[in-house]
């Protein structure tokens, strides 16, 4: 390779020091970070952190019909299920709204050094 055609190495530890600061900021924010999806009209209820790890459920009484548990049941663990769904589709939205640009800046890199911005 030409002088003037070398990899500044120096400038690409910068940048990828530079990334590596921006992908623990933004792995802490999601950490941090907590979404909650919702069934039945908000009769269940599920907290779940940027990791996508259920971290709450709230069942409003109002699910709960004590004439017929057995529909009870299976209706709450249906309205259950559909909330964390819905929270880990809230989860996934976060993840990409904070990890996307990240993941963009990965693009490019040389053959073998695939994922090095500027390479």
């Amino acid at each position: 390779m030409e002088p003037g055609g070398q990899l500044n190495i120096q400038q690409l530890m910068e940048q990828a020091q530079r990334m590596q600061q921006q992908l623990f900021s933004a792995q802490r924010e999601l950490a941090e970070a907590q979404v909650e999806g919702t069934a039945g009209g908000g009769l269940v209820t599920a907290t779940v952190n940027g990791q996508g790890e259920v971290v709450g459920l709230r069942i409003d009484p109002r699910a709960i019909d004590v004439d017929d548990p057995a529909d009870t049941a299976e209706t709450i663990a249906d309205l259950v299920l559909a909330a964390i769904r819905d929270a880990g589709r809230a989860v996934a939205e976060l993840q990409a709204e904070k990890m996307g640009p990240l993941a963009q800046g990965l693009g490019g890199g040389l053959p073998g050094m695939p994922g090095l911005p500027g390479m």
